[in-house]
């Protein structure tokens, strides 16, 4: 059973943090505010939490396309390879906000995405969601928690969210509402940038 944690955007409690972030170290699975949708997400280092979060998706690991939650653009070279000025520019200009930037991944990946040869990186505009990433000390793979329904795609509400996870994952941190339209995806990996999904984010980035 997951246990519901409250944390205020504009001022996380350091306590409360550490608290979810012990049990990201630890091998859970957490489920947060962003500046878009409610992700859900693990320790990037970590194999069997990797493999929990896709058999809850249904998919294969190797198969999955994750975002890797930064808190800024210092962590990047760490798992992409280097990019050019004008790239750069727009990560700086857009970050941190709601994209999702596919860029090429490079050799230090974990071992679970080394076949990955692109990785779509977030900086999200929430300082809960890099609050954890900050204490957690890497990234955090995350995937947004789709509805059922096909009205509303995402479920905005923290408690209707703790209800029908509560069996599945091992937190579900309260932020307040979140937003029911996911990032925009840019792909930067080629030579011109393609959208792949237009979402929250304004695709005027340069």
């Amino acid at each position: 059973m997951a246990e519901l944690i409250k944390l205020y955007e504009e001022n996380p409690n350091p306590k409360q943090v550490e608290k979810v972030v012990n049990v990201l170290k630890k091998g859970g699975l957490v489920i947060y505010p962003t500046d878009t949708v409610y992700g859900l997400g693990c320790d990037i280092t970590n194999s069997k939490a990797l493999q929990r979060l896709a058999r809850i998706k249904g998919i294969k690991l190797e198969k999955a396309n994750w975002s890797f939650i930064c808190a800024d653009l210092s962590n990047l070279s760490d798992y992409v390879r280097q990019i050019d000025s004008p790239t750069f520019k727009i990560l700086k200009r857009t970050l941190p906000g709601p994209y999702t930037f596919i860029l090429p991944g490079n050799n230090n990946l974990p071992k679970d995405f080394k076949k990955k040869k692109t990785v779509g990186i977030r900086v999200p505009d929430n300082s809960i969601a890099r609050a954890l990433v900050k204490g957690l000390g890497h990234p955090i793979v995350s995937t947004s928690i789709r509805d059922d329904d096909d009205i509303l795609e995402y479920t905005t509400d923290p408690e209707l969210i703790f209800e029908k996870w509560q069996n599945l994952v091992d937190v579900v941190v309260d932020g307040g509402y979140g937003d029911n339209v996911a990032s925009t995806v840019i792909d930067l990996s080629g030579d011109e940038p393609e959208v792949i999904r237009e979402g929250k984010g304004s695709l005027e980035i340069y």
